[in-house]
């Protein structure tokens, strides 16, 4: 796990101009008997005016020739069997390749039995065949927005150094990468919450991570650093603290379970407050909205404490708690192994919060 660097959230203002200037390359090879529909929502889901995208449309017929020096392509799949021997031509020179279709199970057969089958995280649909079970697909919708979401998916685990310039060219791109900035931050305080650090280290650390997610969700939606960005990173400081007062009241009624309450709360309060920013900035970038939607949270967070009281004021939890206390030893015991590990790596970046803090402050003077 990879906790937060100081210098990268400041790096992250201006990590958007250097994705801004970043050359990309696509290829988008039409089979012919394709649907029209998905044709034309991929042709206008990459078509870009940006003078740094290069966007190349061929169909795969005899001129079908792969290029070596594209970050991606994308096979729009109807029912030939040209399709499997595509994609494997393209994988062959390095090239990541997305199959996208709108009948998953039949585009799949048909490559197994040309002998060239598809690895399975490369065909996109607009759902898992379970999930819906007929097909194809109609791309309408619900259906549109889950496509949007599943290519967008694709390119960020795939094209990782160049994810900010995918979604800075291609709007479809927006929402998944922001989803992977909460997803990843989510999971890195949650480790963090897990073990125990050195005192009053983990506040600050989980801080200066929310504040990097929240930097990148707005990159993620075509915003630089300015004063606003200011005023959504002031937010996030402000909800760490009720956070951590949370995390007090939680652990001093249920004391035997501290380790899984830092945890959770670690995890679930940068959940909540990454898609906050998301729906703020997919809401129209009222700052009010995230201030408004981290009131909430801590308003639940509230309830979820008292609740906590009563639990532990009621007799019959005492078993529960004794049942699960019997557990915490042997965890305690694994995760003190790698307590000294996490220590020494951590412990690199708390001398720096105060001149991180400065940095920022700084820097949001010179913003006015």
């Amino acid at each position: 796990m990879q906790l937060v660097d100081v210098k990268s959230l400041i790096d992250e203002a201006t990590d958007y101009k250097t994705a801004q200037e970043t050359q990309l390359s696509v290829s988008v090879y039409v089979d012919e008997t394709a649907p029209a529909s998905l044709v034309a929502h991929v042709r206008s889901a990459f078509a870009s005016t940006r003078p740094t995208v290069r966007m190349t449309l061929s169909y795969l017929d005899r001129t079908f020739m792969p290029q070596a020096d594209d970050d991606i392509a994308v096979v729009v799949a109807g029912s030939s069997a040209k399709v499997g021997a595509a994609a494997q031509a393209i994988r062959a020179i390095g090239v990541p390749a997305m199959v996208v279709t709108l009948s998953p199970t039949e585009v799949n057969k048909r490559a197994e039995d040309s002998g060239c089958p598809i690895p399975e995280g490369d065909i996109v649909a607009p759902f898992e065949v379970d999930e819906v079970g007929i097909e194809p697909f109609v791309l309408v919708d619900e259906a549109v927005t889950s496509f949007d979401e599943r290519m967008g998916s694709w390119i960020v685990a795939v094209c990782r150094e160049k994810r900010l310039a995918f979604a800075i060219a291609f709007p479809f791109m927006r929402r998944p990468l922001a989803i992977d900035a909460v997803q990843a931050t989510s999971l890195q305080n949650a480790g963090i919450g897990l073990v125990p650090l050195i005192p009053g280290a983990d506040l600050p650390i989980m801080t200066l991570n929310q504040m990097k997610m929240v930097l990148q969700i707005a990159a993620a939606y075509g915003h630089d650093m300015d004063i606003d960005r200011w005023k959504e990173l002031a937010v996030v400081v402000g909800g760490a603290y009720v956070c951590r007062t949370l995390v007090r009241e939680l652990t001093e009624f249920v004391p035997v379970l501290g380790f899984v309450i830092r945890t959770g709360v670690a995890y679930g309060a940068t959940s909540a407050l990454g898609y906050a920013v998301i729906e703020y900035y997919e809401g129209g970038e009222n700052v009010n909205g995230v201030a408004n939607v981290a009131t909430r949270a801590a308003e639940a967070g509230g309830k979820f404490a008292s609740k906590a009281r009563k639990f532990a004021a009621d007799p019959s939890s005492v078993k529960v708690v004794d049942k699960v206390s019997g557990y915490v030893p042997v965890v305690r015991e694994t995760v003190n192994k790698y307590v000294p590990v996490v220590r020494d790596a951590v412990s690199e970046y708390v001398p720096k919060v105060a001149n991180a803090a400065a940095d920022i402050v700084s820097k949001a003077v010179a913003a006015k």
